[in-house]
């Protein structure tokens, strides 16, 4: 039987685990980042594959930086290593160790969208389509040769957590798919072209705020490219504002950008930089839980007023 050694870390790669053991391969190892502190209370959290990988008690190995640390991994020599969204670049010792190599299961179609926030950028990108690629891992960041992929329309009704849960479920599929050619030798390689690739590096602070100059479909895409993680936001009254969902409105609009030109039941109306607006119908004030914008509305933000801007 040959043995695996799984590397990941959040919530996307727990459906990859757990397809690998459904399958009956034998994972002798699961690899993943330290518990972090988590939420308000700074709780000492697992990540998720931990928790997945403790279910089906499976070992556990959990160090600060894996280029420093991995005899573990070398102890048990390893016929494959499987990674997905680990967190950190595998050194070239690591990679070397396996008998059939080092794969990664990467949610985009590579050489687009190399990075940790591949399905952030789709969206907020405004593609028209992402998926899977599996690949041998590189010393370079996502730079390996592919073995196959598998591609996927984005809706418009799309944010990252309804993205994130499809192409999970992919991987897992086309990792179940692909493993079996990769221990016959008769796997793919198909070296991807440096001249096609593009980055999605992990979302800074100032990138989660909303530019209202822009268009109505590039703060549209920055809302839904954001949620459920980490969130957009503007100001209001000076104070973070957060926004979890919107609308493309209908109604044109000759004010400047940011300005709120309608507020009811339905939600909260925004010109954009084009003429066009967007609709917040889902939002959180500082301070304050997460809430519909009606409920925002006939609360706390009963002192909002139409012809006000939100933004700097």
């Amino acid at each position: 039987m040959n043995n695996i050694i799984f590397m990941g870390t959040p919530d996307f790669a727990v459906p990859v685990l757990e397809r690998i053991l459904a399958e009956g391969y034998q994972v002798d190892l699961v690899v993943t980042q330290p518990d972090r502190p988590r939420g308000r209370k700074r709780i000492m959290t697992p990540p998720p594959v931990k928790a997945a990988a403790e279910k089906h008690q499976i070992p556990v190995f959990q160090p600060e930086k894996i280029k420093d640390n991995y005899q573990d991994i070398e102890d048990l020599k390893p016929d494959l290593i499987v990674t997905a969204a680990f967190g950190q670049l595998l050194p070239k010792g690591l990679l070397e160790i396996p008998t059939y190599g080092c794969i990664n299961v990467h949610a985009s179609l590579l050489p687009s969208l190399r990075g940790g926030a591949p399905i952030h950028y789709s969206i907020l990108e405004g593609h028209q389509q992402t998926g899977i690629s599996i690949m041998y891992m590189a010393e370079k960041l996502d730079a390996g040769d592919v073995i196959s992929q598998k591609a996927l329309t984005i809706a418009e009704t799309d944010d990252v957590g309804s993205l994130h849960d499809k192409l999970a479920t992919i991987g897992a599929d086309l990792l179940a798919d692909t493993i079996p050619s990769i221990f016959s030798g008769e796997a793919n390689r198909e070296e991807q072209d440096e001249s096609l690739a593009t980055f999605a590096p992990n979302i800074t602070r100032e990138q989660e705020k909303i530019d209202w100059n822009q268009t109505q479909q590039v703060v549209f895409n920055k809302i839904r490219g954001l949620h459920p993680w980490p969130v957009a936001f503007t100001l209001w009254q000076g104070k973070i504002f957060k926004v979890y969902h919107a609308d493309k409105a209908t109604q044109f609009s000759n004010q400047p950008a940011g300005t709120i030109i309608d507020a009811s039941e339905e939600g909260i109306t925004v010109a954009t930089g084009d003429e066009k607006a967007v609709r917040l119908t889902t939002v959180q004030p500082a301070g304050k839980k997460k809430m519909t914008a009606a409920e925002f509305l006939r609360g706390v933000g009963s002192n909002l007023k139409v012809g006000e801007k939100l933004g700097e």
